[in-house]
Formats: structure tokens, C-alpha cells, sequence
């Protein structure tokens, strides 16, 4: 029953986008009289966006506290979170190439559908200029918008660490800044309520006016991501804890990993997983001081699962719309999209899609889509960040306490 009582609100909006597609099929273009419900749950979602993005990463760097680590742990688990992130979006990459995820070829008309208002500008602009203008804005005004994603994230990075800084002096504006991020917070779980309704209507206006090709789409995105999800729990983790230790790190991994695997099931929270996560770890045989760093960094910077939940969601836009992207690029935005997911249940990951629609200039109604994927592949996703975490710090032992570090452990 508890179980049962996590995936409420996961099984509640597959049911109302399951519900939704059934109307879509049945009523086609008369669907479309929906739209507005989904328009509104759009702009709920929408307006959200830039203070919940300037809010937790000003807190988050705000109030960070010099880890009283050493510094060949920290160096290390960097380094293992980078070569196992790459990985991660390389077999993303590898599995949406291989099979399409979804076949709509009229890119024009879905960007009309989706009332797409965006150009994209062909004037040449020196590359430097353009790396400028996307990391900067000349006026205050234009970073409270969501056309300058990546100026915004620079701006309240700068904030973030000015508040660091300033220790003591700040400590009052910290309390006020961190106040309303606890609002905002709420502010989504609010709506949240209303997501059904919003994202069954929307569902039922899209299926109405594309077909079933995109209920398919999503259903094949689905049995896929699935797939790789078991494959990549098995056999890729199955390596690292073989690199690790050898046999002993393998079985010992084996031994102790099936806790936390229920845990992330069963929460959908890599945050929620994080103590039964460092429990198993130190069973594993991994060092306290290892654990006890390595996992809450990779709950924050570390997720297999939603890196390639990104490349997915990336993908199935660019198929959508039939877009030429570079495999470099897609790479780049899936980790910087997963460093802004926050470690909670569904409402988590609304900045990272915000951020892939602006750097890939989808249409701002987009989001709906990747709302919906993050939905369908949540719980593989979850279990693939919190495992990931586990796996990573057998490699830090491996390299910080060398290859006998099981044995030293006991």
C-alpha cells in the first residue's frame, strides 16, 4: 500500500493521459475544443519557470559549506561522475538513433498546432558574440525571461555564490530568498493538482488534430526507455562493480544493491533514497567517508537515468519535427539539462525540459510533451540515478583506497 500511496500521482496522470488519448481517437479534430484546458496548465507551469530557476540555484550555492572532505575524494568522484555521465548519454544517443521514437514527417503543421510564434534567426552572427549574448544580457529586465535560460543560470549562479561570499552579511537575504523558494515550491505542488485535467485536455487536443502517431510515439518511448533502463541496470553496473573489485566487488554489489533498487521504485526520489542508498553503500564495503560524500553529490550531480532520459526526451522532439541536431550538442544540453533536475518526484525535471526547449528553440508548448515522457520513465529513471550513485563510489574506492579497498574495508 505504500508503494501504491508514492505512485499515486504518477498512476493518476497516466490514467488521465490514457483517458485523454481515448478522447482524442474517438472525437479526432473535435478534440481540439480541449485545448485551452491544457493551454492553462502550460502557462501555470510557464510563468513558474524563472523565479523557481533563480531561487534554487541561488539557495542551493547560498548556503553550501566547504565539504570538510579530502580533496582526492572529491577530485576522484568528479572525475567518475563525468566518464559515467558520458556513458550514460552515449547509450541514450546510441538507442534513439537506433530506433525512431516517433513518425510525424510534417514538421510545419505541427509547429501551427502547437500555435509556434518562433523564428529561428539565419543572420550570421560571429560565434563569439553568440556565446556572449547566450551567457549575458545587457539589461536586467530580459534575464526575468525565459528566451535567456542560460543567462539566467549564469546570473543566479554569480548571486549564489556573492551570497556565499558575503557569509554573515548575507544571512538575513539568504532566510528571504530561501522563504520563497520553499513558496515556490508549494506554488508548483499546487498545480500540480490541476495536472490531469491539464495534461489529460492537452493530450486529447494533440492525439485529435496528430493522429494516434503520437500516442504511439509516447507508448514506444516508453517500452524502450524501459528496456534500456534493465539492460543498463544489469549489465552496465555489473561492469563498473567488476572494475571496482573484481568478483568480490561484483557479488558484494549484488549482495547489498536490492534495498536501495525498492527504495527508488518504490519513492520515485532520489532525495527520499538517499539514507537506505548510504546504508547499502557501506555494506557494499565502501569507506564511510566515500559513501557519505560520494552519494548526496550524486544525488544532486550525478543521474545515468535522467541523462538518458534527456537524450529520449531530445530525440523525440528532433523526430517530431524532423530537426538537424548535432550529436555534440544533444550530449551537452543532456547534462547540463540533468544538473537541473531536482531530486523529487514528478514536477522535479520542469527546469531541465524548460532549458532543452529553449536551447533546441522548440515551441514553448513543448514542455506538456517532455512532461509526459518524464512521467512514463520516471521510476526506471530514478532507479538508475540512485543505483548509479552506488556503483560510482565502488570506483572512487577503487581508485582513492586502491584495489584490495573491499578487503580493507572489513
Amino acid at each position: 500500500m505504500k508503494i501504491l500511496k508514492n505512485y499515486k500521482r504518477t498512476l493518476i496522470l497516466l490514467f488521465s493521459i490514457i483517458i485523454g488519448t481515448i478522447i482524442g481517437l474517438i472525437f479526432k479534430e473535435k478534440a481540439s475544443f480541449l485545448s485551452p484546458f491544457g493551454e492553462l496548465f502550460l502557462n501555470l507551469l510557464l510563468v513558474i519557470i524563472v523565479p523557481l530557476i533563480f531561487l534554487t540555484l541561488t539557495t542551493s550555492i547560498g548556503k553550501m559549506e566547504n565539504p570538510k572532505r579530502i580533496g582526492k575524494i572529491l577530485f576522484t568522484t568528479f572525475i567518475i561522475f563525468i566518464v559515467t555521465s558520458l556513458i550514460s548519454a552515449f547509450i541514450g544517443i546510441i538507442t534513439t538513433k537506433s530506433f525512431r521514437l516517433v513518425n510525424i514527417n510534417d514538421e510545419h503543421n505541427i509547429k501551427m498546432i502547437l500555435n509556434n510564434q518562433e523564428t529561428t534567426n539565419n543572420d550570421t552572427v560571429n560565434y563569439i558574440d553568440r556565446v556572449i549574448n547566450t551567457i549575458s544580457t545587457n539589461d536586467f529586465s530580459k534575464i526575468l525571461s525565459r528566451d535567456n535560460m542560460i543567462a539566467l543560470i549564469v546570473f543566479s549562479i554569480i548571486i549564489g555564490l556573492s551570497i556565499n561570499l558575503s557569509k554573515d552579511n548575507s544571512k538575513q537575504l539568504l532566510d528571504i530568498l530561501e522563504s520563497a523558494n520553499k513558496v515556490v515550491q508549494k506554488y508548483i505542488d499546487i498545480i500540480m493538482y490541476y495536472a490531469p485535467i491539464g495534461l489529460g485536455c492537452y493530450f486529447a487536443s494533440l492525439v485529435g488534430t496528430l493522429g494516434g502517431e503520437i500516442a504511439i510515439g509516447y507508448t514506444k518511448t516508453f517500452v524502450i526507455y524501459s528496456i534500456v533502463s534493465v539492460l543498463f541496470y544489469f549489465i552496465v553496473y555489473s561492469i563498473y562493480a567488476f572494475i571496482s573489485s573484481g568478483k568480490k566487488g561484483f557479488i558484494s554489489y549484488w549482495k547489498n544493491i536490492l534495498p536501495s533498487t525498492i527504495t527508488a521504485l518504490a519513492t520515485c526520489s532520489s532525495a527520499a533514497s538517499i539514507p537506505v542508498n548510504i546504508d547499502c553503500t557501506k555494506k557494499i564495503g565502501v569507506k564511510d567517508d566515500i559513501a557519505n560524500t560520494v552519494i548526496p553529490l550524486g544525488t544532486n550531480f550525478h543521474k545515468d537515468g535522467s541523462i538518458i532520459g534527456s537524450v529520449f526526451k531530445i530525440m523525440f522532439l528532433v523526430y517530431l519535427f524532423n530537426s538537424n541536431v548535432s550529436t555534440s550538442k544533444i550530449i551537452l544540453v543532456s547534462l547540463l539539462a540533468t544538473l537541473l533536475i531536482t531530486a523529487i518526484p514528478i514536477g522535479g525535471g520542469t527546469i531541465s525540459e524548460a532549458l532543452i526547449i529553449s536551447m533546441f528553440n522548440f515551441p514553448a508548448s513543448c514542455l506538456l510533451m517532455l512532461t509526459i515522457i518524464a512521467t512514463i520513465i520516471d521510476p526506471g529513471a530514478t532507479m538508475l540515478n540512485v543505483v548509479g550513485d552506488s556503483a560510482s563510489s565502488m570506483l572512487v574506492s577503487r581508485i582513492v583506497d586502491g584495489k584490495n579497498w573491499i578487503r580493507k574495508k572489513k
